[in-house]
Order: C-alpha cells, then structure tokens, then sequence
C-alpha cells in the first residue's frame, strides 16, 4: 500500500494532466435510486489518497487508512459510515474487479468525499433500459451501491477508457454554535463583587474519588501543596453539608455527568473555605472516567454559576409562545441523549421537592425498563440495571400507568430501583409517544406520604412534554450504535477468518470483547456431546486481575450448555467471589478458620470480589446446530449491560462460534493428515556397512494435506538393501492410498527374491487395479549390495522419476540410470535394470520433482541447476550432500515450495589407510 497526505488547496473539477475527460453514466430505469454526479466542492481544504493491491488483506488496509484519516481530520461523527462504504467499494475492486484499489479522501467545506476507484471500466452499472438491480441485503456480493444509497447523501459513478470510479459524499451532522447564555450591560456599580483577583482551583478526581491534579490556584485558596493532596480522596478535604436543599453527598455528586452547587473545603489551617463548584465527568482516550472540578470563593459565585433563565412574562402574546418543553427542561436543551436525561431527572426532583429522581427507558420489545438516569441515587449501582414493565398485578405493578407510593415499607419490592436507598415515598408515570411505552419517570423522598395525585398529575404533564424529545434522541442514539456495531462486526469478521489456529481465534474472541463490550470475558469450550465445559481463556482489562479470576471460575460449576439464543443471566461467580471474600475478611479478623488452613495458591481477593461483582451472561456459541462453547460476559461490583451492547456480543458470538468450529474441524484435518503422512513414511531407516545414507523430506502446503512424494531404504536378504523413491500424482486420501500401495508392495515383492524389474510390473498392475481411483506413479527402485572392495554394486529400474546422479570423486557427474515409463497407466510394461557401481567416495542422488522443478518466476531449477549444485559437494558426508542439495533448493526462490520435497542421497566412503 502507498499513501500520501497532500496539503488542502483548491482542485480544479476538470481533468488534470493529458488524461481524457471523464464519462459519466447515471443508473436510470424502473426502480432507479438517484444519484446524484455533481462535482466534487470547489473548496478542498485537506485529501488523503492511498494505493491498494489486489490481496484480500487490502480491504482491512483500505478501512484502516479512512479510520485514522477521518478521526484525525475530527470527523469522528461519520467515521462509521465511511468505513462500512469504503470496504464494500474497496471489496468489489480488489475482490471481484481483480484490480488495485486507489482511495482519495477530500475534505471539503460541505464535508467529506471519498472516491474509491479499480482499473476494470468494463464492469459498469445498468444504463437507461436496464432494470437497476442493486442486490439483496442478504448476499456476500453486491452491497456497494445499495450501501451508497442507504448512508451517503450524494454518490455517483465515473468512468474513463482505464478506470470506473465509485464516489459518495458524507455531509456533516450540525453542531450547535454561538451564544448559550448572554445578559445585560450593566453599570460597574451592579456587577458582582470579587476579589483583585479572581482564583479558579482546578482539581481532578480519578476514578477512585482521589486528586490527580491540583493547580497553582488550588495551593492559593487552600493552603496544601499539590503533592500533599495528590492521591488522597477529595472527601478528606470536604466539609459538608452540601448545597442547601439537595440531598446528593459529594461522593454521589462526583459521579454525576455535571453537577454544580456550594460546599466547604477545610484549608491547610483547619479552617473551612466556603466555595461554589461546578463539576464535569469527563473520560480519556483509553476510556477511563474522571471528574473535573472548577472551585471559586463563595462569593465570587457568578464566575461559574449557570445563569437562571427569567421567568416568562404574563402577557398572552408571551404565554403562547413559550414551548412547556423548554420551560422544564431549560434552554438551551442538550443535545445528547445521556445529557437530556441527567437533565430531566435532577428538573423533576426539584420540581417535586424530592430527594432523588429516576428515568428508565423500555426495552424494543416493551418487556423490560432499563435505567439510563439518576439523581440522589448510586448512579454506578442502577445503571443499566432492567427492571420488568409488568411487576405484578396490582394497579400499581405496571409501568403503563402512574401510580404513587406513600410508603415502600409497606408494599417492600413494589419498586426495586429502591430497594435499600432509605426512600419512602415514590411517585412515577409512563412516558409514552403515539401510544407507546417508551420509558418510565420517577421522584422519591426519604420521608413518607409526600406525593398524591395531584403530584402525580404535574410530573405527567412533565413527562408527556419531553417524551417525544427522549425518544428522538434514543433513536439517534441507537443509529449511532448501530452503524458503529456494523462497523465493528465488519473487522471482527475479517480478524476472525483470518486464522485457523484454535488457540489464537479463543484470543481474538476475547481481545474483541474487552473492554469494548465488557470489563473481563471467559470462554468454555465442548469437545464432544459427552464432554463437560471446559474453561479455554480468560481475560479481564486489568492483567493483573485474570489469574484470580481464572482461579475463581476454576472452582465453580460452568454454566449449562443450553442452545437457546440470547444472553442469560448467571449470577454464580459473583456470589462465589463474594462469599470467598467474605471468609478471607472474617479469617483476616480472626473470626474464621486459621490462616494455617487456607489452602496455597491463589484465591479470590477483595479485588477479584469486585471486579466480578457485577452482572455477568452467558451466550451459547452454536455451530452446526451444536453447542461447542460459551462465551461469558462480566461487569465489576454493580454495573450492568446495556440491551444493545449484549445484542452485539450475540452477534459476535455467532461469527466466533463459527470461525472456533472451523478452528477445530481444521486442527482435526491438519493431525489426521500428519498422523497418516506419517504412516507413508517409513519408522527409521536402517545401518548399512559401508555405506552413508541420508534422506530429507518436505511436505509442501499447511500441513493440512497428504503429500504424494515417498521414499524408503529396507533390507531384503544378507547384505543386499533395497531402495525406492516416488512421486504420486496429486494430494490428498486418493494419492496417499496409491502411495501405501506402492511401499508396501515394494517390500514385499522384493523379499519374495522378485527382480527390480518384476517388483515394479506387478506393482504396475496392482496400481492398475485400483480402477477410478488409481494414480500414475513415477518410481525410482533399486537394490544394493556392499562389496567386500569398498565399492557398493546397484541395480536400478527408473520408471518416468528424474534420474539419479552419481557423483564421482574428480567431480564429474552423470546420470546413473536411463528413463523408462512411468506405472499406473498402461498394462504391458517393458522394464530392465541397470548395474551401477559406487566406488569409494562417489555418491548417488536421488531427488523427486519438486527439487527439479523449483521455480523462481520463469526460471527453474532443473536437472542442470542441480548437476551444478551437485558438483559442489565433493568430499563431503551424504548427510552434508543432502543439506546442501536442500538449502541451494529453497535459496533459489523465496516462495514457498508449493511441492513436496524428497532428497535421498548415499555415499560410499572412501578407505582410509593405517
């Protein structure tokens, strides 16, 4: 891939250079989609392009490359549809066109173009006259231009005689700018008072509540150096009580997405400095949420305090025009979903004067509520937590209707989200668009008989005013999850077919999980219908935290293997975790077993309590209508899943199941091959008096494959040995049954004192008998017989193998038999042997094809190539010859040989005299 970033400037429309204007065909007809071929926008203000082979890796390359584009032009809002286009586009060139792929990315002041162009002109879109035929969703194939017409608000197609460009145009999504809250010029006399000069402390709590940071303000007003605070929670420094009014603790107020109010910090004098705080939870890059706190004087409030809106006038002109929505939400509204609802709650429990306030929204199916939103609640506690609509069968047992509670200990369990929260009386309403259920509203108070019908009546008016609101943004919220999830189903697809190894397709599963979709995951793993799960991998984001986790569901009961579809609950490792904790802490106090008696190794911890403490699921992974695994899904100490992030994880772990199965069959086929390869070789080769022999073999491909190439060296009576290596045509089970045929048939025919060429016409007519299923085989077969000279007498039939070389100690080399025809394909063979003698120090080579026929491009090896290689090996070991024929072979190209490879080689030693 080749890439290169060019500085913005203005692009001319028109063709550039001596190229031929370009040819635009618009697809037109009965169903057409339009599309829309305008130019691309006069004012480019950045590009990016990039070069792409005709390799399936280039797809992922091509997404990779919009990604990191995008993002880093801030354009993170459409990053999503540009690369699920872009892999279609690049797909079809690179996969289909059989062509390279050249992408350009044009940033523009109307937003974002991306041109994704191949070198096949000739596969072109339907012209006028031809129906449009975009292809069906369900297809492999086919998807681009549908895709284009789905998620670009323009596209278009261009064609030169050389190339077919696909081009679309993603718009960006209006942001909200200019003022957001202004006020009168006022006399200096009316404005507020403040210090010569104001101090603005600017304090980060981490996720612990702890200080990060602590500026040189914060040292002013409060009298601590940062490295004394740095690391210490803030609520050692917090005087509270809170802001009059409210009844949310500085801990609850630390979590919330903002919060703004007035508390006491105690300075390094022990003194307690009133301040006015706003609060912002921010998260960072790798994800980790912290919160930012902006403190001033008490007095100089108005530096950071929101400023109330007025009051709306009396006038009817006034009253008419003022929207009920932004009278209780405020105004300006915020513009994302989480913001809206964090408003919504902290509007409703101060409307009601309660002491927190909840909003939860229903499930698509209308079964179930999630919470989304909480104040004066543990927020990190019920988030996300789901609560059924249909609670029981009372009045009040539905979220469909309001109902008012004035005293929970009364009716314990009526509404779960309380449970334990020391809240009394609760009043919550539907909220519901055209009918509807889309969510549920709630105020509660610590004390009882707070809420009648009347409050009732008030917080429904509230809520059927920002339904439509609420659901508009859960709509656009679930859009942006949706194309995000296909985007990242898209390269979780590719990571997984990417490999066939078991254990390396176990970690991708997992490394895909966390922490995108969960904080730790386990994966079990069936072998067989009989067999229990078996725990394969575990991973959690803290590596630290993994082997007390893995200790932990070592010493439990798997879940069931149950097929049914879906994330279920399992709630067996929490209450495990919690329960070991428990004992450790009691033993820790003294109140338990002695230490002395805890067993070694490692046991759940109060870390390890804590990060499985929250809600966990089990999904099946299903191949092949079997159950092969579970993929399961965890949470730390009181969080929960969202409904569309385990729909997700129910989509990957359909991929995953299947990529695993494939993982395995491949992984069976690979060991059955070797286990059989190996049956076609012979055990051990045996000791020849006077004589060294060497043999090196190679098995082309992935090892998933039976090779057709043998040898073997056995002896047939006193002192003579006999000696064979072949080449099968073609791989796999019918090659491999020629091949067990062929050796086993040798041996036996030539201890039956059979003659080379006798052994050979009958296994000629046994290959022959095989019918359909039997091969031509090319053999070299020979027997050998020591001399009591030194020398080695040989007689040898060649039937269509390459010829044997014989190395002599001048360094010549010759051929050491004639070619004859090869077996297996007609009846009637003429064969004779001849006699060859190795004196001392000469060798004889014998090679299959796949040495001859090494290729590098056009060239290739061949006899010659190795009667050169070969002359080169005077004086040395057969096992040194050997290695050398070997290493010249794979040195002469750098592919990978894509046939087997078989070297033997036998030298007569030369007689060393005393």
């Amino acid at each position: 891939m080749t890439t290169g970033l060019i500085p913005g400037a203005p692009t001319p429309d028109g063709p550039t250079g001596g190229g031929l204007p370009h040819q635009r065909r618009e697809p037109v007809g009965a169903g057409a989609l339009h599309v829309d071929n305008r130019t691309r926008s006069s004012v480019i203000t950045a590009r990016a392009a990039a070069s792409f082979d005709p390799v399936g890796r280039s797809v992922a390359s091509a997404r990779s490359f919009v990604r990191d584009t995008l993002q880093g032009w801030g354009f993170a809002d459409i990053v999503d549809d540009a690369v699920v286009l872009t892999s279609e586009l690049v797909t079809n060139a690179v996969v289909h066109a059989g062509t390279s792929a050249d992408v350009l990315c044009l940033r523009g002041d109307e937003g974002v173009r991306i041109e994704v162009a191949d070198r096949y002109p000739e596969r072109e879109i339907p012209l006028q006259g031809s129906p449009v035929n975009m292809g069906s969703p369900d297809r492999e194939g086919g998807r681009g231009l549908q895709l284009c017409a789905a998620l670009a608000g323009r596209w278009g197609v261009e064609y030169t005689p050389t190339h077919k460009q696909v081009w679309f145009h993603l718009a960006l999504p209006e942001r909200p700018v200019g003022t957001r809250a202004a006020g009168p010029a006022l006399p200096s006399d009316l404005l507020p008072l403040a210090d010569s000069r104001v101090r603005v402390a600017v304090v980060q709590i981490d996720r612990t509540g702890a200080v990060s940071s602590w500026n040189e303000d914060a040292e002013e007003l409060f009298g601590y150096a940062a490295e004394q605070v740095t690391g210490k929670p803030l609520t050692d420094l917090a005087a509270w009580p809170h802001t009059p009014g409210t009844s949310t603790g500085i801990v609850e107020a630390l979590q919330l997405s903002r919060w703004e109010g007035s508390y006491g910090l105690r300075s390094a004098s022990g003194r307690v400095t009133p301040v006015y705080a706003s609060h912002l939870r921010v998260r960072d890059t790798g994800g980790e949420p912290s919160t930012v706190c902006l403190l001033v004087r008490e007095h100089e409030r108005a530096v950071l305090q929101t400023p109330l809106r007025v009051p709306a006038s009396d006038t009817a002109s006034e009253t008419q025009s003022t929207d009920p929505f932004e009278v209780f939400i405020g105004s300006p509204a915020p513009d994302d979903l989480d913001g809206l609802l964090q408003r919504t709650v902290e509007r409703a429990r101060d409307m009601l004067d309660g002491d927190s306030a909840f909003l939860l929204l229903a499930t698509d199916d209308e079964t179930e509520l999630e919470v989304r939103a909480s104040t004066g609640l543990p927020s990190a506690r019920q988030r996300f937590a789901r609560v059924p609509v249909e609670a029981g069968p009372g009045r009040y047992g539905s979220a469909r209707m309001p109902a008012v509670h004035e005293d929970l200990t009364m009716v314990p369990g009526a509404v779960p989200l309380l449970r334990g929260t020391g809240m009394r009386s609760v009043v919550t309403v539907p909220l519901k668009v055209e009918g509807r259920l889309t969510g549920s509203l709630g105020v509660a108070a610590e004390a009882p008989s707070r809420y009648s019908n009347e409050e009732a009546l008030r917080l429904q008016f509230a809520a059927d005013r920002i339904a439509l609101a609420v659901e508009s943004a859960r709509l656009g919220e679930l859009e942006r999850l949706r194309r995000g999830s296909l985007s990242f189903l898209v390269e979780a697809s590719d990571l997984l077919a990417g490999t066939l190894d078991r254990d390396q397709t176990l970690a991708l599963m997992a490394q895909m999980t966390v922490p995108t979709l969960a904080t730790w995951c386990a994966v079990y793993t069936i072998a067989d219908q009989a067999s229990e799960p078996y725990l394969s991998y575990v991973l959690h984001e803290d590596e630290e935290l993994i082997d007390g986790i893995k200790s932990l569901l070592s010493k439990i009961a798997p879940p069931d293997p149950v097929p049914t579809p879906g994330a279920r609950v399992w709630s067996a490792p929490a209450e495990s975790a919690h329960q070991a904790a428990l004992r450790t802490s009691m033993r820790s106090l003294g109140l338990g077993e002695p230490v002395g008696r805890v067993s070694a190794g490692i046991g759940p911890t109060l870390a390890t309590a804590s990060a499985v403490g929250g809600e966990t699921v089990v999904l099946p992974l299903v191949a092949r209508n079997r159950v092969i695994g579970m993929l399961t899904l965890g949470k730390p100490t009181d969080e929960h899943f969202r409904q569309e992030i385990l729909e997700l994880a129910e989509d990957l772990s359909r991929r995953a199941a299947l990529a695993l199965d494939n993982a395995r069959l491949y992984s069976e086929r690979t060991a059955i091959s070797q286990s059989l390869q190996r049956s076609l070789l012979p055990p051990e080769l045996p000791e020849i008096d006077g004589v060294e022999v060497e043999v090196i073999y190679r098995a082309a491909g992935e090892g998933n494959e039976v090779g057709g190439d043998f040898y073997d060296l056995f002896p047939i009576s006193d002192g003579a040995y006999g000696f064979a290596i072949g080449d099968v045509c073609g791989t796999g089970p019918n090659a491999a049954a020629v091949t067990g045929l062929a050796r086993h048939a040798l041996r036996l025919l030539a201890r039956e004192g059979l003659s080379g060429p006798a052994v050979l016409e009958r296994l000629n007519s046994a290959i022959l008998d095989e019918g359909a299923r039997s091969r031509f085989l090319t053999l070299l077969y020979g027997e050998m017989r020591p001399q009591e000279d030194g020398s080695a007498e040989l007689k040898v039939v060649c039937a269509g193998h390459p010829l044997p070389l014989r190395l002599r100690q001048d360094g010549t080399v010759e051929p050491a038999a004639e070619p004859q025809p090869l077996l297996g394909v007609m009846e009637d063979l003429e064969l004779y042997e001849q006699t060859v003698t190795l004196d001392p120090g000469d060798v004889l080579l014998c090679v299959t094809d796949g040495v001859t026929e090494r290729r590098e491009g056009t060239r290739m090896l061949g006899d010659d190539g190795l009667s050169d290689v070969l002359t080169t090996c005077t004086g040395l070991t057969a096992g040194a010859v050997a290695a050398r024929i070997m290493r010249a072979v794979e040195r002469f190209a750098s592919d990978a040989p894509s046939d087997d490879m078989a070297i033997l080689a036998m030298r007569v030693p030369e007689i060393h005299q005393d």
